[in-house]
């Protein structure tokens, strides 16, 4: 079994255990949204919408959700990279 965490202090094991949640969460939620449609990504769906392959309501809701939840995901990825950096 991997000792990734041995060295690690216990607050900055128990923020990388909470942000790998957060990311978790974000990506599923993320793809359910996009799954709905077909769409493999954001501009995959905007495209649906522009080419009125999709109703505009609510479609495009949930592509700005689905564009949330991607640029939320990157702001704790960054988070999650920075923490590793120094916390480890």
């Amino acid at each position: 079994m991997t000792r990734f965490f041995q060295n690690v202090p216990s607050e900055a094991a128990q923020q990388i255990d909470a942000l790998s949640r957060v990311l978790y969460d974000l990506r599923e939620d993320r793809k359910r949204i996009l799954d709905r449609y077909r769409a493999g990504d954001e501009a995959t769906l905007l495209a649906l919408i522009t080419a009125g392959r999709v109703d505009e309501h609510p479609a495009y809701e949930h592509y700005l959700g689905a564009k949330t939840l991607a640029d939320t995901r990157e702001v704790i990825r960054e988070q999650l990279r920075d923490l590793l950096a120094t916390g480890v």
